[in-house]
């Protein structure tokens, strides 16, 4: 049977596992299901309509499926409202915004950790293993790949996509589409590749060498997105390679490369970079 605490404010609507506890002072508001072993700690909000996985622990403050702070958006409105998948972390004042349109809603996976005083905006597509460090910020529409690191502070803008493994550097951030792996040390600046991050998902050296090639021809060697493209096409059928060119092929903004950087002066290469 789940633990509800005399405290908490509990919609009528709420459909909850047996298992579920809802902590002290904790408000649930609309329709909203609960999966089993999920904990709410207290002091959480929650707005449906929204559906929560299993095992998902949420620390005081956070408040999840709340109204996008848009100017045209009315928050009596549901809309299609928000998923969140299994064994994801919210800790202390983190934040998920529903979705504004009426098709999708927004989607966070499975095994994700949002820490302190981070937020993913509406309509935002989240896979899982993700980590959003403590005050990034997610802007609204953006996609985000298996096994992102979000850096703190940093700040991803509307409608990009971050591919699988890439990183943001604290205090970062992008307005451009990250590939994957690529590691992204200034604002829309990709100054080296996460090595680190393809050594722990056990990369070969080779595969190792074919994402350095990769940075290298779309990061280093001065040629425009659609040559250097061409060039990578020609390794096709390489798993790896293959990841790039899928990549590309769901992009909808520019790339985020090297380019980016405001000062104009050519910047010493990462010893990991070359």
């Amino acid at each position: 049977m789940s633990r509800i605490h005399p405290t908490a404010i509990v919609d009528p609507r709420v459909e909850l596992a047996d298992d579920v506890e809802i902590g002290p002072y904790c408000l649930l508001e609309g329709r909203i299901r609960i999966g089993a072993g999920t904990r709410l700690r207290g002091h959480c909000f929650l707005q449906g309509p929204l559906v929560i996985g299993e095992g998902n622990d949420l620390w005081p403050f956070c408040a999840i499926g709340v109204a996008p702070q848009t100017l045209h958006f009315d928050p009596a409105m549901d809309g299609p409202g928000t998923i969140i998948g299994d064994h994801n972390i919210f800790r202390e004042h983190s934040s998920v915004h529903r979705a504004i349109h009426e098709t999708e809603p927004t989607r966070i996976g499975n095994h994700n950790l949002f820490m302190d005083s981070a937020h993913a905006g509406h309509d935002v597509q989240m896979a899982n293993r993700v980590v959003v460090a403590k005050g990034a910020a997610i802007g609204g529409h953006a996609i985000i790949e298996d096994h992102v690191i979000i850096g703190g502070n940093s700040g991803v803008h509307q409608f990009v996509r971050l591919g699988r493994g890439c990183m943001l550097s604290g205090s970062g951030g992008t307005a451009l589409d990250v590939m994957p792996w690529f590691l992204v040390t200034l604002l829309n600046v990709a100054g080296s590749f996460n090595i680190v991050g393809l050594r722990r998902h056990g990369f070969t050296p080779d595969q190792i060498d074919t994402v350095r090639w990769v940075y290298k021809l779309f990061c280093r060697s001065g040629l425009p997105l659609a040559a250097a493209t061409e060039q990578l096409r020609e390794r096709a059928g390489d798993p790896v390679i293959d990841e790039y060119l899928s990549f590309l092929s769901k992009s909808s903004r520019a790339i985020c490369t090297m380019r980016g950087r405001r000062d104009g002066r050519e910047r010493a290469e990462p010893a990991e970079a070359r």
